[in-house]
């Protein structure tokens, strides 16, 4: 089944047809609001302040301290109400002012780093440090785009996030640029697990780092985090452009060469791009276009049956290669490989990002979730879990502001209705351990409020302010953060008549 030309040409002339009534999307607005408020309240009445909700239970998690190596769960979660922090600016861009008030209060009466808990770098650094200065500008410095004054803000949740930035900053510790996976938050760099760490773990902090530095005048974060981005860069196979998966901080090779677009890498690329959109660094554009470049041409020609076919026959997929040789390194595509579709929207390559996107349309039509993991060879489910990752409603909506075509609004609503009937537990809504089965396990991960509902919401909130607006990108956790006024004007990259809206 050609799933694209299947999409593109029965969805696409449907909605031509028939129009997404306002009244719809408004409709639908109001009920991913209501999907977010039954996660969220249940998160504060029955978890917090631990760090995420067990929605079948309804009570919350922490780390597992009684089991180190568990880091499934210590990698993400530890003792610092991550799920509330993860929500602030989702609250504010829902225009519920009070409860974002609230949250900030929560925050800086009960948060705190000081914790005896071993976590990944490049988790804290997107699920908390971006939130945090997000939320902290969204206070102090976009009160153009947020009507909120909290009279009594002294700037504690910088302080919060230049607290947590310092005791990130062991892991760069004694390395010559990649710094060590996880790091002890009361203790500093932990070598008690493995030393290999994944390409995205190194490549995606420059936003954040760099951002915390110019805020609270520290150069270092900069500096450490400019750095991973030049030694990944000098890791690269220079035959094939190419880069691969997870690399080894001890022995200094890697681990795993596979070199593709999802899991492990996945937002390196996002984050080349973005930093250049954010600071104006030519290089980091420069690099991201070298790249690309190289993914098109080993990646895209395994989904590419017959030079032929016309780009609508051909599916729309980028298979794993290896890196030094470019040839194909296994059948699958995992869940997080969508959000290289917003990259695609951003660089401008609009069809591509229509094309690729059409091919997870069709796994989500198939599933009502995206697998963790797509034999596209064989044509079948090879991981079936589904955690309610974020990146195909992310994707979604990106393309709808890109075109402002309703069928994106059609696929919204699939969306939402999937996870209605799939995944809503008693307290909250449930990853699926299996999107074949559909069965449920108890766990709500903080990206499902931060991220999914997020921008189900802005998909159907056709006049939401940031609708309106072009000087904001997201982190890939889903926060926002404002393009400098001088990197836009001396670029005119966010043309709100090209581009629709933010990225």
């Amino acid at each position: 089944m050609n799933w694209p030309k299947l999409v593109l040409t029965s969805c696409f002339l449907c909605c031509t047809a028939i129009y997404f009534p306002p009244k719809r999307s408004s409709k639908l607005m109001n009920q991913v609001r209501e999907m977010f408020y039954f996660g969220y309240n249940n998160y504060m009445n029955h978890a917090f302040p631990l760090d995420e909700l067990n929605p079948h239970d309804c009570n919350g998690r922490g780390p597992d301290y009684d089991n180190p190596d568990n880091i499934n769960i210590n990698d993400v979660l530890g003792n610092f109400s991550l799920g509330l922090i993860d929500s602030l600016d989702t609250l504010a861009i829902m225009g519920d002012m009070d409860n974002f008030t609230r949250a900030i209060s929560h925050v800086i009466k009960t948060v705190s780093f000081d914790q005896e808990s071993t976590v990944q770098v490049f988790e804290s650094t997107i699920r908390l440090l971006g939130s945090l200065l997000s939320a902290h500008l969204i206070i102090a410095e976009w009160k153009d785009v947020f009507n909120v004054t909290i009279k009594e803000y002294d700037n504690e949740l910088l302080s919060l996030a230049h607290d947590l930035g310092v005791r990130l900053l062991p892991a760069f510790e004694g390395s010559d640029g990649i710094p060590f996976p996880r790091v002890n938050l009361k203790h500093g760099k932990s070598d008690l697990f493995s030393h290999s760490t994944c390409t995205a773990g190194v490549g995606t902090l420059i936003l954040e780092f760099k951002m915390l530095g110019r805020l609270v005048g520290d150069p270092m974060f900069e500096i450490v985090a400019k750095r991973a981005m030049d030694k990944l860069w000098e890791l690269r196979d220079v035959k094939t452009g190419l880069i691969g998966n997870v690399f080894n901080t001890k022995t200094e090779v890697w681990d795993d060469p596979m070199s593709g677009i999802g899991a492990g890498i996945d937002s390196y690329y996002e984050y080349l791009l973005k930093s250049f959109i954010l600071f104006g660094d030519e290089e980091d554009l420069s690099r991201f276009s070298t790249y690309y470049d190289s993914i098109i041409k080993h990646m895209r020609k395994f989904s590419i049956q017959d030079d032929n076919m016309s780009e609508l026959d051909k599916p729309h997929y980028f298979a794993n290669v290896n890196m030094k040789t470019g040839k194909l390194h296994n059948f699958w595509i995992d869940s997080l490989s969508a959000a290289f579709i917003g990259v695609q929207i951003l660089h401008g390559d609009l069809e591509a990002a229509i094309l690729h996107h059409a091919f997870f349309y069709g796994l989500w039509l198939k599933y009502d979730a995206l697998p963790e993991r797509y034999n596209w060879h064989l044509k079948k489910c090879e991981y079936a879990l589904y955690p309610l990752r974020p990146e195909f409603a992310e994707a979604t909506y990106l393309l709808y502001q890109a075109t402002h075509h309703p069928f994106y609004l059609h696929v919204g609503e699939k969306i939402y209705n999937s996870i209605q009937t799939y995944n809503k537990a008693k307290c909250g809504y449930a990853t699926l351990n299996s999107v074949l089965s559909k069965k449920q396990e108890d766990r709500m991960e903080s990206f499902f409020l931060s991220e999914t509902c997020k921008y189900l919401y802005l998909l159907f909130d056709i006049d939401n302010p940031l609708n309106k607006r072009s000087d904001f990108i997201f982190t890939t956790e889903g926060h926002l953060l404002r393009v400098n006024g001088f990197v836009r004007e001396k670029m005119n990259i966010f043309d709100s008549r090209k581009t629709g809206g933010i990225f």
